[in-house]
């Protein structure tokens, strides 16, 4: 059986499942593993993770864990919050805007590539550039959020970290619309988003691009680069507010005091950080990287309201939870009508009932002529009843079920 612990109750003996936390908060190369090392103890009490998930049937169980049916329905309150008061602004077509997002993606990758690479020989940074990328990423996310966020979490190793910094523009302006901040606020948020990994730009590369997870003392060289960052931002020309600054600092902060790289605590952390920790987080757990597959994103959503109270301000959480959805674009769901679906935008009446695009019979277990969804309309009977990974069905071309587009890699 399974059980969620504080870290703080885990002893020799006892078998980890998994951390409560994004694969990159920890150094450990495994998920799960049976905890019979003191230095791997003592490893895990230093990452900063508050929380796992151990197994009781292969090592020693605890008293006060809270079982996966108690955590279910706790991640089930935090999403019903967010599905309130919500409102879906009229949006372009999902097809005709992830077109244009293909342009405008390319474009931003080699604007963000151009500039990390000034920055790594040493020149001074010319933040203004910046900013015609910032627009067109606003622009897209205006007319149809879903397109470029969605296309943009596919990315290639190579082009990883460009492709994450136009993907976490795209998500804190995405974000700052839903919060109601007003246009210069929402440029300001997009332009932190594009700059918040600019640190990155001085981290070895063969740390940065190593095939695998990372040494534990290569994951603290890699901890350097919020504040690398920082420095960079502060000599550079064309920032004129202290938002980037806040979020290249402190997007590793979290609530509870245990981020990095000051171990800020709520009150100390500016709405724009919160804001750049839950966007870098959900880019990063969705996007596959050497050493790990990203995560589906009705997944990661799940995931991350489960991490939310200590790492994230839950207000911020459940505001980027209406801003993309419980399922997300690009999430293939399986409904009760026994078929596979994808979903391809969201509607006004609930964030349980997006529009899909059913293509698959699972009790044919065979593809069946596409049929758009809307499960919000009074006559819709069907309704989602589960996320699925399309990996496991040996769906290829999910992308293009949802976006109609054919995109390459970046």
């Amino acid at each position: 059986m399974l059980v969620r612990i504080p870290v703080k109750q885990l002893r020799i003996g006892m078998y980890i499942h998994e951390f409560c936390g994004s694969w990159y908060d920890h150094p450990f190369w495994r998920k799960a593993f049976k905890l019979d090392n003191p230095e791997d103890l003592r490893n895990v009490l230093s990452t900063g993770i508050k929380e796992v998930w151990i197994d009781t049937d292969k090592g020693l169980d605890v008293e006060g864990g809270k079982t996966e049916e108690t955590v279910a329905a706790e991640i089930d309150d935090t999403l019903a919050r967010a599905d309130a008061s919500r409102h879906v602004a009229p949006q372009l077509d999902i097809a005709r805007e992830a077109a244009r997002a293909v342009s405008i993606c390319n474009q931003s990758k080699q604007a963000v590539s151009s500039m990390f690479k000034e920055a790594r020989m040493g020149q001074a940074l010319n933040a203004s550039d910046a900013l015609p990328v910032v627009e067109e990423i606003t622009s897209s996310v205006m007319r149809n959020p879903g397109a470029l966020i969605s296309l943009a979490r596919l990315k290639n190793k190579d082009d990883y970290t460009y492709m994450h910094s136009v993907a976490v523009c795209a998500l804190m302006v995405s974000l700052a619309r839903q919060l109601g901040l007003n246009n210069e606020q929402i440029h300001e948020a997009g332009l932190a988003g594009l700059m918040h990994d600019i640190g990155k730009t001085l981290s070895p590369p063969d740390i940065l691009n190593k095939p695998g997870k990372l040494t534990d003392a290569e994951f603290k060289v890699m901890k350097n680069h919020p504040v690398d960052g920082n420095k960079i931002l502060l000599g550079s020309n064309g920032i004129t507010s202290d938002v980037a600054l806040f979020v290249c600092l402190h997007h590793h902060e979290k609530v509870d005091g245990s981020g990095y790289p000051d171990g800020l605590t709520n009150e100390q952390i500016s709405l724009y950080a919160k804001m750049g920790a839950v966007c870098d987080v959900y880019d990063a757990i969705t996007s596959n990287r050497p050493y790990k597959n990203g995560w589906e994103p009705a997944e990661s959503i799940r995931k991350m309201a489960e991490w939310s109270h200590g790492h994230f301000d839950q207000r911020i959480f459940e505001a980027f939870v209406r801003s993309i959805g419980i399922y997300p674009i690009g999430s293939m769901v399986k409904l009760s009508s026994e078929r596979l679906g994808v979903v391809i935008g969201q509607t006004e009446q609930s964030l349980l009932t997006p529009v899909v695009k059913v293509f698959f019979s699972i009790k044919s277990n065979a593809r069946i002529p596409p049929e758009i969804v809307d499960l919000s309309k009074p006559f819709c009977k069907d309704r989602i009843v589960s996320h699925e990974d399309p990996a496991e069905w040996d769906i290829r071309d999910i992308q293009e079920l949802w976006s109609d587009v054919s995109a390459a890699p970046w």
